[in-house]
């Protein structure tokens, strides 16, 4: 077919008319066909008959040569005997021993079953006979000529029944060949008719691809790339323009297509990469504001003067080492990613110094999986949570403010949580929180950190994904929690 399509138009019309030639004598030799397929089903109706005619005869060759035998005892009716016994108990291995409801088949299976013992009693006879005991070839003789007399009449009833049956489809098939008789004409008729479809589709197929084709390229020429491409029905000349015009299409296509991806690519890392610096500028501005702010380092000075005074030096030594930790990792973190041990560090040491500050009014708990210590992500991010629920939660309630600090993963993701009892966060204020439209007060004495929307942004650009953090609330004075969701997959610094 593909080398037929291939041709030339000249050459396929010229092939048309002489397939409709071809299609009305292969339609004629099939009909022929059937009709010597239907003669040879006629002839075999009646071979069963015959077959079971072949086994009656082998049978009384078998009854003869053992009587010969019996009575002459020659090598010559020994022989006959052997060969008529092996040629009927190949017939008889033939018949059908199904088990079915049908009659014919039940006699069937009872003619191999008795012509089996059949063979086996005169078999027995013709060996007492050789061994001269008269008593038992007798007894044998008598069974195994009853089994004949048995044999005989089964067969009888059952080619009986078989004719019966056999003139039935005898019948039925001169009926089908009549029946068949009337198709060819039919078939006749029809194939004349489908050869003039046939020539009126090809003389219709040749046109219609030359029409899309004209409106295709009107189409592109108005500057339209994503217009239907006509099909390539056929490879001869018009296919072949067809073909071309499609692939100069899709090349324009494509190309304007990976020149819009290629531009989007390059402006999306663009902004990725501002955007990250944006923050982390924010971010090391912001610490760096915190930490030469005059409340918190008088603050902070002053606690620790107030302990040297009443407590002695080691505590001094303590807090004061426990501050410059604090600065020397707010100073150091200069790159946008650090790991979760030095976050929770961080959160630590700022949680003692404020506890120092404020007479230890903030009770802090950890629960912590140590496997995950070593997860890289953004330096910079827990203590500001920590910050705003200290200074949004738990200082605007009454009695006594909890922190609880949990690390542990969840599915595929590294999971941290920064829970407070505090006064709880609105529907509204998480809303905006969530969206970054959160308006902050930059001269607010507790503004001293980073903006959660700083740390959201960084998350997000860090995990690739939006659902990076969720607050949950439950209401009012009913606390706080702040989830991070990380990715684990492909941090390979995190041990399992």
């Amino acid at each position: 077919m593909d080398k037929f399509l291939n041709r030339p138009l000249q050459t396929k019309i010229i092939s048309v008319c002489v397939f409709a030639n071809v299609i009305i004598f292969i339609v004629n030799i099939f009909l022929m066909l059937g009709i010597n397929s239907l003669s040879n089903d006629m002839e075999m109706v009646y071979q069963d008959n015959r077959a079971l005619n072949q086994l009656s005869e082998a049978l009384d060759n078998v009854q003869d040569s053992m009587t010969v035998y019996l009575s002459a005892k020659t090598s010559d009716s020994l022989e006959n005997y052997y060969i008529s016994a092996q040629r009927f108990s190949d017939l008889s291995s033939e018949l059908d021993d199904k088990v079915t409801d049908y009659s014919f088949n039940r006699i069937e299976r009872n003619i191999k079953y008795m012509s089996q013992s059949y063979l086996e009693k005169v078999g027995q006879t013709i060996e007492a006979k050789r061994g001269r005991n008269v008593e038992k070839y007798r007894n044998y003789y008598e069974t195994s000529t009853e089994l004949y007399k048995d044999i005989s009449l089964y067969i009888t009833n059952l080619n009986l029944e078989l004719f019966a049956i056999n003139s039935e489809s005898f019948i039925a098939l001169l009926k089908a060949f009549r029946a068949f008789e009337l198709v060819g004409v039919a078939v006749m008729t029809f194939v004349m008719i489908g050869n003039v479809i046939i020539v009126t589709s090809f003389v219709k197929a040749m046109i219609m691809p030359l029409r899309r084709l004209s409106d295709s390229a009107d189409e592109v020429a108005d500057g339209n790339f994503d217009v239907t491409l006509p099909v390539v029905t056929y490879n001869d000349e018009v296919g072949i323009v067809i073909g071309a015009f499609n692939k100069m299409v899709i090349s324009i296509k494509e190309y304007i297509e990976k020149l819009k991806e290629s531009m989007e690519k390059e402006r999306y890392m663009q902004e990725k990469e501002l955007m990250m610096e944006t923050h982390l500028k924010d971010a090391q501005l912001k610490y760096l504001q915190a930490q030469i702010n005059p409340h918190f380092l008088f603050n902070t000075l002053n606690a620790g003067a107030q302990l040297a005074m009443m407590e002695g030096a080691d505590k001094t030594y303590e807090y004061v080492q426990t501050v410059a930790d604090f600065f020397r990792y707010n100073v150091k973190s200069t790159n946008h990613t650090g790991n979760l041990r030095e976050e929770v560090t961080l959160v630590d040491n700022y949680i003692q110094i404020l506890n120092v500050r404020f007479s230890g009014d903030i009770g802090y708990d950890k629960q912590v999986d140590e496997r995950l210590l070593d997860y890289k992500m953004p330096s910079m991010i827990l203590q500001p949570i920590v910050e705003n629920a200290v200074n949004h939660g738990i200082r605007e309630m009454m009695g006594e403010g909890k922190i609880l600090l949990k690390v542990y993963r969840e599915d595929d993701d590294v999971c941290i949580s920064v829970i407070d009892n505090g006064k709880g966060i609105s529907d509204e204020i998480k809303e905006k929180i969530l969206t970054g439209s959160l308006i902050h007060d930059e001269n607010s004495y507790d503004n001293n950190g980073i903006a959660m929307d700083n740390v959201i942004s960084r998350l997000r650009l860090f995990a690739g994904r939006e659902d990076v953090i969720e607050i949950i609330s439950e209401g009012e004075n009913k606390g706080c929690e702040i989830k991070i969701r990380l990715p684990l997959e492909g941090n390979t610094e995190c041990t399992e």
